[in-house]
């Protein structure tokens, strides 16, 4: 080998690793590109064997396709007037105890003949189709208040445990364009949930999202479900060295936050259970949080696989049809989830409230590197849980937006 020849490799040894060219929306055109070139690089990729402890599929109730739901009825579960009769009645119950919200749970908000029904649908989103829809609450007769009583009372008959969303131990949080309110938050609006944009294709932290539709969009909005356990299964069928890439360690920007980022997988294989936990912008950003060019960034391979798994999730998605008054629950650590973009107008604004539930009796194992988080999420108690009335930004400990 000649002096030159080392030298130059040296330098191309030491060139810095950059972010490759990957944006918070998918881009299909560039994503085929991608997966063209790498495997003109490496033509064996797809030859590759799973890593050691993921199975060749997954089955079950859990693993499906959108298209095997043909009538909403198969996930709705309507409430009846007696049972809204119930719910006023544990409403009234909960307001004489006098206590603070955070004392929420199944016993201070007794429902005697709907939380058995409760009960079995919470069993569907750990052991079923890890999806269901309570349909509907007559939101516009209660104060925003009473609302919130009853919606963390029913839900509490789904997840006894209630997440906090913050660091500031709010277990609520309001999901609605707040480009407008507070365009005068400090470091601006990183997250897709306050906009009108569409919100791809992502898990949220926590076992259980549970969504109560206080107003509806006037146009656009669906919120899209899919199975991690299909998607899975189609990239172990066509692109087995992804399984090993997604299942490896990726570097999440912490937007701020000391340490600047965090090292964990996509990927697990827990109990039995393809579990996918990640959202997209921790990976390349959104709006006015960046990125943080000082930290890692994630390989050509990692850019092709975030694709890959949004792309199959699109693919194999159903589409819910969200009205007002609607309780929608997910178990987010079998499906993914994504939103349309949306237009309001005067008279329709959309507005979500969610809380991360979980139920102990029911929940599957947490993946390891996950224990943590999940730990410090269901750590709250009762007497400090915050249940803002009105939309907010979620907020770290240090204040900073994210």
């Amino acid at each position: 080998m000649t002096q030159t020849a080392t030298a130059t490799e040296t330098i191309t040894e030491a060139a810095p690793a950059t972010q490759p060219d990957i944006a918070y929306h998918p881009d299909e055109a560039k994503w085929r590109a991608r997966t063209a070139r790498r495997l003109a690089e490496d033509p064996s990729l797809p030859s590759r064997p799973l890593p050691e402890g993921f199975p060749p599929r997954f089955d079950g109730p859990g693993v499906w396709e959108g298209k095997d739901w043909t009538d909403e009825a198969q996930w709705v579960y309507e409430l009846s007037a007696a049972q809204l009769e119930e719910i006023d009645r544990a409403l009234a119950h909960f307001e004489g105890l006098d206590k603070s919200l955070g004392f929420i749970n199944k016993e201070t908000f007794p429902l005697p003949t709907l939380s058995p029904e409760l009960r079995k649908l919470a069993e569907v989103l750990y052991k079923g189709r890890g999806f269901f829809v309570i349909r509907e609450i007559p939101v516009d007769k209660y104060s925003r208040r009473e609302l919130m009583i009853v919606y963390a009372g029913i839900s509490a008959h789904v997840g006894s445990g209630r997440g906090k969303q913050d660091g500031t131990n709010a277990v609520l949080a309001h999901i609605k364009d707040l480009r407008a309110s507070h365009a005068h938050e400090a470091g601006g609006i990183g997250n897709a949930a306050y906009t009108t944009d569409k919100q791809v294709f992502h898990t949220d932290i926590g076992d259980l999202i549970a969504l109560l539709g206080i107003q509806t969009s006037a146009h656009g909005g669906v919120s899209r479900i899919s199975s991690g356990g299909r998607v899975y299964n189609e990239i172990v069928a066509t692109r087995p060295d992804l399984i090993e890439v997604l299942r490896g360690n990726w570097v999440l920007d912490r937007f701020g936050q000391d340490p600047a980022y965090v090292e964990r997988p996509v990927l697990y294989n827990e109990d039995g259970h393809a579990v996918i936990q990640y959202s997209r912008r921790h990976f390349t950003g959104y709006g006015a949080q960046l990125r943080n060019p000082a930290i890692p960034p994630i390989s050509e391979a990692q850019a092709e696989a975030l694709d890959t798994v949004h792309f199959l999730a699109e693919k194999y998605a159903l589409g819910l049809n969200f009205k007002k008054g609607d309780i929608q629950y997910i178990n987010s650590m079998g499906l993914l989830h994504a939103r349309d973009a949306f237009t309001d107008d005067e008279e329709h604004t959309r507005h979500l409230v969610r809380l991360w539930l979980r139920n102990d009796e029911l929940a599957w194992k947490t993946p390891g590197p996950l224990e943590e988080i999940w730990k410090k999420l269901y750590s709250v108690p009762p007497e400090a849980q915050r249940f803002p009335l009105d939309p907010e930004i979620r907020r770290m400990a240090n204040g900073a937006t994210k």
